[in-house]
């Protein structure tokens, strides 16, 4: 809201809003307001990406796409792009940092697709290693971390959980693996807490989930950890199909793209993933199923 809203205000531009999403709702909205900045989560561009309701509205007045809220897939991005004839950019930030903490400037003319763009003026940040702290260089996946004037100075009346999340240099741990390239952009691999330990590896869902996302008979897909005996956790998608596939096709699609630590092991078909009213993977409900399938047993 701290965003958005002002933004609009500064440029004198009209903000519409809808209490739940719902995808019809949202493009007939984007059609009759004639909207030209529709900001969103990744799941909704998957939507606007390769949902066949699109090409029943005029969408022609959308000149971006902007998405936040967790990581957007580079090849979603680029689909989404080609498909309204927009660009589609990425932020990034969270509460504790007033928001905003990354941005690509609409000035640029040629965007980084996947990139939620350079640190904010004024702030800084840095990636480091999740299990010693170190900084890390270039193209090295760790953890995320914030300083600037924006960060709050802590939660109220809670200073333990404050000390979980800032650090005594005034550090910032925002719970998110990421890294930065070569020009001080950065990238979003996915949550710290999310993420699949499997036999002693890290393995970011979402890079999975993106990968399902470009196989023609998949609509939507989810990815969590399912408890293994031998490898502790296994990634396990959960997919919406369109059109006809079975588990090994699509274990196999995923499999001839990734290491081999990263392969999925399980695939479940379910007519909807769960979401947020704002369209964010309610990752919890799929993990609570998974949980109570697997006490079963």
């Amino acid at each position: 809201m701290t965003v958005i809203m002002n933004l609009a205000l500064h440029a004198g531009a009209t903000v519409v809003t809808m209490p739940r999403f719902e995808l019809e709702t949202f493009l007939r909205v984007m059609q009759d307001y004639r909207v030209a900045r529709a900001f969103v989560a990744p799941p909704i561009v998957v939507a606007l990406a390769k949902h066949p309701l699109v090409d029943q509205f005029d969408l022609s007045s959308v000149t971006l796409v902007f998405s936040g809220a967790a990581p957007l897939d580079e090849n979603l991005a680029k689909a989404c792009g080609q498909r309204l004839n927009c660009k589609v950019n990425q932020g990034y930030g969270m509460t504790e940092a007033s928001p905003a903490t990354h941005l690509v400037s609409d000035d640029i003319e040629w965007v980084k697709v996947g990139s939620i763009g350079p640190v904010v003026a004024g702030s800084e940040c840095k990636v480091v290693d999740i299990t010693t702290g170190e900084a890390l260089g270039p193209q090295s996946d760790g953890e995320i971390l914030i300083r600037g004037p924006q960060v709050m100075k802590g939660y109220l009346n809670n200073p333990a959980a404050t000390a979980q999340i800032l650090d005594d240099d005034g550090w910032l741990h925002t719970g998110d693996i990421g890294h930065a390239d070569a020009d001080g952009d950065f990238y979003v691999v996915d949550r710290l807490k999310e993420l699949i330990k499997y036999k002693g590896y890290q393995v970011p869902p979402a890079e999975l989930e993106a990968i399902l996302l470009t196989h023609p008979a998949v609509a939507d897909a989810a990815v969590i950890a399912s408890p293994d005996e031998d490898a502790g956790e296994v990634p396990k998608a959960f997919v919406v199909l369109k059109t006809e596939a079975t588990p090994e096709e699509l274990i196999q699609f995923v499999a001839s793209r990734v290491a081999p630590h990263k392969k999925i092991r399980l695939v479940e078909t379910i007519d909807e993933i769960p979401k947020s009213a704002s369209g964010k993977i309610l990752r919890r409900k799929l993990v609570e199923k998974e949980r109570a399938k697997t006490s079963a047993k």
